[in-house]
């Protein structure tokens, strides 16, 4: 059976970050990783892109998880998003434009929480000792949070978003690239957890209808008529 995949997509150059980290960690992740195929994706910081080449990833690889990261100048931690709105964005992108009326094309809620536990995560994360990570309920109404909302409207349940700091500041490429491979780790055993609960929940559906079913089929064969 052919290998599941695992989008992982980081931004390309934009304002001061001549040099975008998110980009440079993501390009230096493995080409595989927990039997998983990871596709990594550079994504130039302009709305209208995201708006189509993000559907169309999620199209065409069908993820088991999509992971989005960004740089922030504002952090020295690994920051993992928890949500992404859907109005507010008026800061023009590296073509000069924003969104039609601030906002993302597609319908949806005005904010989407994902589904997986960040502060599960960040606990397993900072427990390693190596790197520290914090949960934030602010991806900063810019194409970070824009990419988010993009793939949380489209699965919320498989969607995660984080933020990285500069280069350097603490951590190197490479160090981020070691705790991105973390963070999709333990999302990947969150996911198995789901699912290995829905599988237990349709088995003992399955078993419950067959037991109503046998009940049903003696009370029939044996209900005494008047």
């Amino acid at each position: 059976m052919a290998p599941q995949n695992i989008v992982v997509t980081g931004f390309g150059p934009f304002g001061e970050h001549k040099v975008n980290a998110s980009w440079e960690a993501v390009s230096l992740l493995p080409e595989k990783l927990e039997n998983f195929h990871l596709v990594k994706e550079q994504i130039p910081v302009v709305y209208k892109h995201v708006e189509s080449k993000i559907p169309e990833l999620w199209n065409k690889y069908n993820p088991k998880l999509i992971v989005h990261v960004g740089v922030s100048s504002y952090t020295s931690v690994v920051q993992l998003e928890s949500c992404a709105h859907k109005s507010g964005y008026e800061r023009r992108d590296i073509e000069n434009c924003c969104p039609k009326n601030g906002a993302p094309c597609c319908a949806g809620d005005e904010c989407i929480k994902t589904g997986i536990d960040v502060n599960k995560i960040c606990e397993r994360i900072n427990k390693l000792g190596q790197f520290r990570a914090c949960r934030s309920d602010d991806p900063g109404r810019y194409l970070c949070e824009f990419i988010y909302y993009t793939s949380l409207n489209i699965d919320r349940n498989r969607s995660l978003f984080i933020h990285v700091p500069p280069l350097n500041k603490p951590y190197t490429s490479q160090q981020l690239a070691e705790v991105l491979a973390e963070v999709i780790k333990y999302a990947l055993i969150q996911l198995e957890e789901i699912d290995t609960a829905k599988k237990t929940e349709i088995i003992n559906i399955y078993k419950n209808g067959r037991a109503a079913e046998a009940f049903c089929s003696f009370y029939h064969d044996n209900e005494v008529h008047d």
